[in-house]
């Protein structure tokens, strides 16, 4: 969302920003404390506790989330996101009419009534993209900023240095705002702030941790206490209270799982809230004191219009149920999914083709959900080794209808010995869901995925998935499917890097280079962490490398990235050529190392947050296929990836060979003028525009692709007279939808070429390199962040002995 000016929107997005989940996702009370309001699956619902049956308020025409009921019971205010912004609603209880709170083409969220119903509270980005809070007046709309612009000066990384403010909840008298700042502060969402409700007037700091978006206080009745959900010290969020002065606060849920979004009955004596406990996002109701509780369901949904039912059958061509990704969405965009399903959606989405980001569930060989009456379209995506199944279905009100989908093979490529994997997920990260690894590995079926790699990682203190941290295949893995627990090293300084294959134990600390923290000195380097990680026998990888070219001429902006040092020291043991980055971008510079005499297997990684509801697409979006042969185990997959037997895709299927040898493999040659035969396959389940042979950084030879661009089959003569590499790549010049990435590419690892015993060189790229690492250099030499002077020494070293590695490939 471009109203929004922050480095990083991939953790506002899904963190902050409300998502469509398929359970509750926020909550209020009415006034009398009978009734409960709430968001679910981009409507509002209505539901008297005690009772089973929900009645649906609003159904679009986008997704609503927030609701807030109003302290004289009449309306419910709720942020509605349609139309590129997210709106503030006005939702009249006894008309069903709507009105425009906000109409600035913003993002505004968490609307709050005062106690007096006078004035709402909420969050907007309207002021220069940055979160603000700001006050509406009823009935005469007037609108101000309560917060002030503040320019921090700050070193963030994941945050603005414009300090925001979010999270607004008034005091019960209505004289005072409690919201969540980082004023102050370098990392996090920040923390708790109270003032007046008036512009102008002194905020003063009560208390600070972090709680990564989802605070979310609320102020008690009786004035003294505050309710909010942080993980303080843990893993997952839980409900804290603390008093409204601030001071020690106490947990008042526990558990390995979050509760969220608490709100304080009228009354004092309940508090309503999420929880993800079972898997999904569930609506709590907490008696207090006493801690009694009650899940709120909804056995029984009448809905606001007319509806049917659609049942979904997924079979392969024998008639057996399989599992897939199924999207299912009106015209305009709007998505549906189960009720018993998760609900994700990619946040990657082209405007001018569609409303709203692609929504999707995985389903295990069918589903059964209630649309609106209709016409509807269904897309299912089994992997692209299947071809996509798309269908229009009419949905009659009140009546059910099946949808028969039976999935057609393009290859089977188990059946020749290659095995596809994700080297990069994340299986726990912060979002709404909580995952566990039978959960993610249904997910991975679904995707016809044979391997996944979670690297365990942390969100800012914690470590949500180190608890499944283990050195051997996870208990979910079995013939044909491998679950791996590794690690990512996550140093914003030098680069992410994956470990593969950990066999004694986790590496700590997980970062280095983190301003105002213990782990601010910039030792251990990446070159370190390889060597830890080589110790224990593991892989050394470097994940989502280049959005944008780097340029080592361009001295204002930074570029510490290890890459080409840890290269020529030869403690990398791939790349991932696809990844959360810019494929082509990304395949630049790996060619360059390749013309530096460097041999570097092509990995892939997603940098899947598989218990998201809205960001990055799921496991297996991007992949590495490994040649292992008919048995695929722990040892032969990570052998296979070390050797280069690979290649990386995230729809078009490869096949390559040149000189009869194979990918990883080397071709060695005579001293002279050579032709070698390349022979070389493409099956997609998406068109294709580019089928390209690259030897060398260049581009030797295109391979015609006619029809519908899905299929090509060549022999190629390429001519060689020196050393060198080659790879076949496919790509297409936009996105290709349910391709849920930048656009559809593939990329072999490339097959070696020994002319004479000549090395391959390449001047120019050495010489960029270089100058690469003095940039690094020069950073480290004026770095302050040093907790001793033998630190900087001895990356200085590592530095100096890469930057010579490159000198020598220069020439003299």
């Amino acid at each position: 969302m471009h109203q929004v000016d922050v480095p990083h929107a991939y953790y506002w997005r899904e963190m902050y920003v409300p998502q469509a989940t398929s359970g509750p996702s926020a909550v209020t009370w009415s006034p009398d404390g009978t009734e409960l309001v709430y968001s679910m699956q981009g409507s509002l619902w209505r539901q008297r506790v005690g009772s089973a049956v929900a009645q649906q308020l609003t159904s679009g025409p986008g997704y609503d989330y927030q609701p807030d009921w109003s302290s004289d019971g009449r309306s419910i205010v709720f942020a509605r996101y349609a139309h590129d912004a997210i709106e503030l609603e006005l939702l009249d209880l006894a008309t069903g009419t709507e009105r425009a709170v906000t109409a600035n083409g913003a993002v505004n969220v968490e609307p709050r009534w005062s106690p007096d119903g006078a004035r709402i509270a909420f969050v907007s980005s309207v002021y220069h993209g940055r979160w603000h809070i700001f006050l509406a007046a009823f009935p005469s709309g007037e609108v101000v900023r309560l917060t002030e612009d503040s320019d921090s000066r700050l070193p963030r990384y994941y945050y603005s240095r414009w300090d925001h403010y979010i999270s607004p909840a008034w005091s019960p008298d209505g004289s005072e705002i409690l919201f969540v700042s980082n004023r102050g502060h370098v990392h996090g969402t920040g923390g708790f702030w109270r003032m007046a409700a008036q512009p102008g007037a002194q905020p003063r700091e009560l208390r600070y941790e972090e709680t990564t978006w989802k605070a979310r206080p609320d102020w008690a009745p009786d004035g003294r206490r505050v309710v909010y959900s942080s993980y303080l010290g843990r893993q997952w969020h839980q409900l804290w209270l603390m008093m409204s002065e601030g001071g020690d606060p106490f947990p008042l849920t526990y558990g390995e799982f979050d509760a969220t979004a608490p709100r304080w009955s009228r009354d004092g004596k309940r508090i309503a809230y999420i929880s993800n406990e079972a898997g999904n996002t569930a609506l709590w109701i907490m008696e207090l004191p006493g801690a009694r509780r009650q899940r709120v369901t909804a056995t029984e949904r009448r809905y606001r219009e007319p509806v049917g039912r659609l049942r979904i059958v997924i079979t392969d061509r024998l008639g057996h149920p399989v599992a897939a990704r199924v999207a299912v969405a009106r015209p305009d965009g709007r998505a549906y999914a189960p009720d018993d399903v998760w609900w994700h959606a990619d946040e990657a989405f082209d405007r001018s083709e569609r409303g709203f980001e692609y929504g999707y569930f995985h389903a295990s060989g069918g589903a059964e959900l209630t649309v609106p009456a209709g016409r509807l379209q269904v897309e299912v995506w089994h992997g692209p080794e299947y071809r996509v199944s798309h269908g229009d279905v009419d949905v009659p009100a009140n009546r059910s209808v099946v949808h028969r989908v039976k999935l057609e093979r393009l290859a089977d490529l188990p059946a020749q010995g290659w095995w596809s994997g994700d080297l990069h997920v994340h299986m726990n990260y912060g979002g709404a869901y909580r995952n566990t690894p039978t959960h993610l590995a249904s997910q991975a079926r679904a995707e016809d995925l044979h391997v996944v790699e979670n690297l365990v990682v942390n969100k800012e203190q914690r470590i949500p998935d180190i608890a499944y941290f283990r050195t051997g295949p996870d208990p979910v893995s079995g013939p044909g499917f491998l679950l791996m627990h590794g690690q990512e090293f996550h140093t914003n300084y030098w680069g992410h890097t994956g470990l593969l294959g950990l066999t004694d134990h986790y590496i700590l600390p997980e970062y280095a280079g983190y301003p105002n923290t213990a782990a601010a000195s910039l030792y251990p380097s990446n070159a370190d962490i390889a060597d830890l990680a080589h110790a224990q026998g593991a892989l050394f990888g470097y994940v989502h490398p280049f959005d944008a070219r780097p340029d080592p001429a361009d001295t204002v902006t930074p570029l510490t990235y290890e890459l080409p040092v840890d290269v020529a020291l030869g403690k990398v043991d791939y790349i991932e050529v696809m990844g959360y980055s810019d494929h082509l971008i990304t395949s630049q510079i790996w060619y360059r190392l390749l013309n530096c005499g460097f041999r570097l297997p092509a990995g892939a990684g997603t940098d899947a947050f598989p218990n998201f509801a809205s960001l990055r697409g799921p496991p297996g979006l991007v992949r590495v296929f490994v040649k292992t042969g008919a048995a695929l185990d722990p040892r032969g997959w990570l052998a296979g990836i070390k050797a280069g037997r690979t290649f990386v895709s995230n729809a078009p299927l490869l096949a390559f060979t040149l000189g009869g040898r194979e990918i990883g493999d080397e071709v060695k040659l005579a001293p002279g003028s050579h032709r070698l035969t390349a022979r070389v396959g493409l099956q997609s389940n998406v068109p294709v525009d580019h089928l390209e042979i690259v030897g060398n950084g260049a581009v030797v030879a295109t391979v015609p692709l006619r029809g519908e661009r899905t299929t090509a089959h060549d022999t190629v003569s390429i001519p060689v007279t020196r050393s060198g590499w080659y790879v076949l790549r496919a790509y297409s010049d936009r996105a290709e939808l349910p391709v849920l990435d930048l656009y559809p590419f593939a990329s072999t690892s490339p097959i070696y070429v020994r002319v004479g015993g000549e090395p391959v060189r390449s001047r120019e790229d050495a010489e960029f390199f270089v100058r690469w690492i003095d940039r690094i250099e020069r950073a480290v030499q004026t770095s302050t962040a040093w907790n001793t002077q033998a630190e900087q020494a001895a990356v200085l070293r590592l530095l100096r002995e890469a930057r010579a590695a490159y000198a020598a490939r220069v020439g003299p």
